[in-house]
């Protein structure tokens, strides 16, 4: 639930009738569903400072994400400054209302005389914020209020955010480590390895009546393009059975697990299955120790309410990329039903490779990435269409068709020259500016 609190402000001599009712429309353009909102207007610059005070004490008992400063009209800046003073670690949004026309002449309260004296004054005091303004005759700004706001929630949530990876460094590769001081300070999330061997442990002693019951009530429901060995749905079960509990008991928002040189290596089986269990809970997820990946999926998830899918690049086309995986896709983003394929690949036994076919349509891509001591969002917006049909070599024939769009982009080549990293995350739609803005309160760079 994002929680906002709205502080309305106007200057003594207005007749405060007319704040009232112009700070209650903008409260009440703000209201939804998914916001709990904590109102106090109007506040004026009486000589005695009543409703500053008051607006003081009723703020200080409040949990929020992000302070409203709604400007009603003009307003002596030190009044605002006197009722921030002591929330200025929260993001806040300094928003201008404006006047209206009355028998053929404009109306003003000099709402924008009061935002010009105090922007630049926010911004000296080191205040995150973001300057918004309405303007006669024109829709209210309360969307961009609302889209900074939930970032701002975003933001808070991020502070708590819980990651688990079940070992390090899968392929010793380099672009998916992390420092843990930095990342902490950059996004607050915390990550938290654990190793196979616990996995392994809580997998032998489960009941097999549970197992059972995943096997029948999960892995079957799928759509099965050839007969699959009893041995590989219960070895997914058990698997997912026991990083399930692990994520539970340590509260994970995502979870990545050693593939190549773990689960593949050591146990001989491939995990897409237990993957797409894990990701039908609505659990984070992305294979290879991908520590920054399963970062970018939790705030993805944050900012858009969706999974965060993970895709990696096969190949560069002049107008765009083909995008795909190797093993499986969450159910969110499956167009049709999750279908599944026994197939080997290499020296590998059979494994239940998730072949599904993947949503199209408009989607933006992202990926948080670590470059001399600065954190950055790269960021592009596409549109995903359905694939040629394509094979990854290796596969036993005839070839699995691999689960993957190609994502159009109107400058592939200025993308591929950022690339920050085999794995990007998905999310459908236009979410480009709400990651922006995210990246501004949390002090992130911007490479688009």
């Amino acid at each position: 639930m994002l929680k906002i609190a709205f502080a309305g402000f106007g200057e003594v001599n207005t007749p405060v009738e007319v704040l009232g009712k112009k700070c209650a429309k903008a409260c009440e353009s703000l209201s939804c569903k998914d916001a709990e909102i904590y109102p106090f207007y109007p506040i004026r610059d009486d000589g005695e400072e009543k409703d500053i005070n008051a607006a003081i004490s009723f703020f200080s008992g409040k949990d929020f994400d992000v302070l409203v400063l709604c400007v009603a009209g003009w307003i002596p800046s030190h009044a605002v400054v006197k009722v921030i003073d002591k929330f200025r670690h929260i993001p806040m949004v300094l928003w201008g209302l404006c006047g209206w026309y009355e028998e053929g002449r404009l109306v003003t309260t000099a709402d924008q005389a009061g935002t010009s004296a105090l922007r630049k004054t926010l911004s000296d005091l080191g205040v995150k914020f973001k300057f918004v303004y309405d303007i006669v005759g024109k829709p209210s700004s309360a969307g961009k209020v609302m889209k900074y706001c939930f970032a701002a929630a975003a933001y808070s949530d991020m502070r708590r955010a819980r990651i688990g990876q079940m070992g390090y460094r899968d392929m010793q590769l380099y672009g998916t480590q992390f420092d843990g001081l930095s990342l902490k300070r950059a996004t607050g999330a915390e990550i938290e390895c654990f190793e196979m061997l616990e996995m392994v442990q809580r997998a032998e002693k489960l009941n097999i009546s549970d197992v059972k019951n995943v096997i029948e009530n999960r892995i079957k429901k799928w759509k099965f393009l050839a007969e699959p060995a009893e041995e590989s749905m219960e070895a997914a079960a058990r698997y997912y059975l026991a990083i399930k509990e692990i994520i539970r008991e340590r509260k994970f928002d995502a979870v990545s697990l050693k593939d190549v040189d773990g689960f593949k290596k050591l146990l001989g089986f491939p995990p897409a299955p237990v993957f797409t269990l894990l990701a039908e809970d609505g659990i984070c997820t992305i294979p290879e120790n991908d520590c920054l990946g399963n970062v970018t999926q939790v705030l993805v998830k944050k900012l858009t309410g969706q999974i965060g899918a993970y895709l990696e690049f096969y190949e560069f086309f002049e107008d765009g990329v083909l995008a795909g995986v190797p093993d499986y896709v969450p159910a969110e983003i499956v167009d049709g039903k999750t279908t599944i394929l026994p197939a080997a690949f290499g020296e590998l036994a059979q494994g239940l490779l998730n072949v599904s076919k993947v949503k199209t349509g408009e989607l933006t891509m992202c990926r948080l990435t670590f470059t001399d001591g600065k954190y950055f969002m790269h960021v592009v917006k596409g549109e995903g269409i359905t694939p040629e049909k394509w094979e990854e070599c290796g596969w036993t024939q005839p070839a699995p068709q691999l689960p993957g769009l190609k994502i159009l982009l109107a400058y592939t080549e200025a993308f591929a020259s950022e690339v920050m990293g085999q794995h990007y995350i998905i999310s459908y739609g236009d979410n480009v500016k709400i990651i922006e803005e995210y990246c501004k309160i949390a002090g992130i760079g911007i490479i688009r």
